[in-house]
């Protein structure tokens, strides 16, 4: 689809969609959010730009293929699961570092597992679509 109005748009709501994904992810081992679903908004980003300027483009902004990042993601979530072990206590146990960082505030090993599950969705999803879009 050779939209101007398509592509225009898309090149705004990339950022935008991209930022406020991040967000959702930040925000998600407080309130509601998280990995989850900001790999969806983020996969959505990336889906819209490929509807407005073809997969090709889209992967060349992605620089990887997309199934790199599911054993990326499935590696960083593990290693979250894994590590309190280290310290002696039972896996899924939270840990979190003494002080707050500002603007994104408290971080331990929920907010490593979120951005392992983060990573698998982008994997999944856009490695789906662009398998599907590349076939047609």
């Amino acid at each position: 689809m050779k939209s101007a109005i398509l592509q225009t748009a898309s090149r705004y709501l990339l950022p935008i969609l991209l930022l406020f994904s991040f967000f959702l992810l930040l925000r998600g081992h407080y309130y509601p959010g998280g990995g989850f679903v900001g790999g969806l908004v983020a996969s959505i980003a990336f889906v819209l730009h490929s509807f407005a300027h073809g997969t090709e483009n889209t992967m060349k902004i992605l620089r990887y293929k997309p199934l790199s990042l599911i054993p990326i993601g499935l590696g960083i979530s593990a290693l979250s699961v894994v590590a309190p072990m280290i310290a002696g206590l039972p896996p899924m146990t939270g840990l979190w570092f003494e002080e707050p960082i500002p603007v994104i505030g408290m971080i331990g090993s929920a907010l490593f597992f979120d951005i392992g599950v983060y990573l698998v969705v982008i994997g999944v999803v856009l490695t789906i679509l662009f398998t599907i879009s590349l076939n047609d």
